[in-house]
């Protein structure tokens, strides 16, 4: 199997985009770009035009840096207003039948029918269980012997008009979108293992201006609820405090503060220069205590959203989103939310941040979602890949990045 693969994510603050190759088990980024966006708020978005012009930017970057034209895309879509329902679904056979991917497909189909609000759009079908004949609560039917193929599903499905908008950005910037999902499963199968998928747990992705939540139980996504603060509060408060523009507070937070204040060094100094043009000098103590305010504030909000949404007991909670990259915030969480806390840790080689923690594990999830099915897909062209492997051979001396390579959606 040796599949590529090319996803999307239109944030507030950047628009990701990534190229993977899958060979075997293992996904291997052949290009990822962190492009400044326009025109969205909280996912959303909110000027069409701004959205197109910055999207075609990050394109032609990505197309840039690979010598190809990308045109298929899976997105992520944000939570907004997202409502979740479980529903079941049948097929019969009139004889005894192996089952493949082709009658999951089929009884996943059934389940959705009749159950979607004309307001609403589907954004995943996510399998809970598998009924063959009488023998049920089944993980995965492929190759049982069966007259009656039946399943569970959880569906999930978001507001058409904010759907429709993401879809009209990505369209009008010439890219096909293949299929959708929400940045929070994204962002769980970046993190998955077989440990998580049989525990009830929490997500929290900590973006530029909110801050998602979302509980999974088993492996799939139950609930979600995002707040109004998020990475842009923290560039606010020094912006706000020592009277310096907004680049310069992204600077500062993101190369000199500690979010765990008792780690930095009151003698650790940094000149900075104000809006009216005088020059100051701030310590890292005394400016990581502000930093470390305002995560204090956004881990203890999602605390309580936690509790809000699952009277469960969680066996895990991940971090993931840019901020999370802050050096000492790994202490700061365990502080507030506990030992079973912890931030993600993305360590595939060319994005070793969590900022492309929804890009990445999108890939992994719609890439799941078709190995059930007995489907595959390459979203590049076989003139594509083959201009990838004669840049390859081009510049393998130089060790570039390409070494690493050797209108509608799939069923839901």
């Amino acid at each position: 199997m040796n599949d590529y693969y090319t996803s999307i994510e239109l944030g507030t603050n950047s628009i990701k985009i990534l190229v993977c190759n899958k060979i075997g088990n293992s996904y291997n980024v052949i290009a990822s770009i962190d492009s400044p966006s326009e025109g969205i708020k909280r996912g959303n978005i909110v000027d069409v035009r701004q959205a197109i012009n910055a999207t075609k930017k990050a394109i032609k970057s990505i197309n840039d840096k690979l010598s190809i034209k990308i045109n298929k895309v899976i997105a992520c879509v944000p939570t907004t207003a997202c409502k979740m329902d479980i529903t079941v679904g049948s097929i019969g056979f009139d004889d005894e039948t192996r089952i493949t991917g082709h009658e999951i497909s089929r009884v996943i189909t059934d389940s959705v029918k009749g159950r979607i609000d004309p307001n609403e759009e589907l954004i995943t079908a996510i399998p809970i269980s598998f009924r063959v004949d009488d023998n049920d609560n089944i993980k995965n039917p492929k190759g049982m012997m069966g007259s009656e193929l039946g399943a569970k599903v959880l569906i999930s499905t978001s507001p058409k008009d904010i759907i429709y908008r993401i879809l009209e950005v990505l369209k009008l910037s010439g890219l096909e979108v293949i299929d959708i999902a929400y940045t929070s499963i994204g962002d769980y199968y970046e993190a998955r293992n077989k440990n998580l998928d049989k525990e009830v747990g929490a997500v929290i992705n900590i973006g530029e201006d909110s801050t998602n939540i979302s509980i999974f139980n088993k492996g799939i996504i139950i609930k979600s609820k995002t707040i109004n603060v998020g990475s842009k509060n923290i560039d606010s408060d020094l912006s706000y405090i020592y009277k310096i523009d907004s680049k310069l507070s992204r600077e500062l937070k993101e190369n000199f503060v500690v979010a765990a204040s008792e780690y930095a060094d009151t003698n650790e100094v940094c000149e900075i220069t104000t809006i009216a043009g005088e020059k100051k000098e701030i310590n890292q103590l005394d400016i990581s205590k502000v930093v470390e305010s305002r995560c204090d504030q956004i881990l203890k909000i999602s605390k309580k959203e936690i509790k809000n949404l699952t009277k469960r007991e969680i066996s895990y909670i991940i971090i993931t989103g840019g901020v999370s990259e802050l050096a000492g915030f790994q202490y700061l969480v365990e502080n507030i939310l506990g030992i079973k806390a912890r931030v993600s840790n993305i360590t595939t080689m060319g994005i070793r941040h969590n900022k492309y923690s929804s890009a990445l594990g999108l890939i992994k999830y719609i890439d799941s979602k078709l190995s059930l099915r007995d489907k595959s897909i390459n979203m590049l062209s076989e003139e594509d890949i083959n201009t990838l492997i004669s840049v390859n051979e081009n510049t393998n001396n130089n060790g570039n990045i390409i070494n690493r390579v050797f209108g509608r959606f799939f069923e839901n």
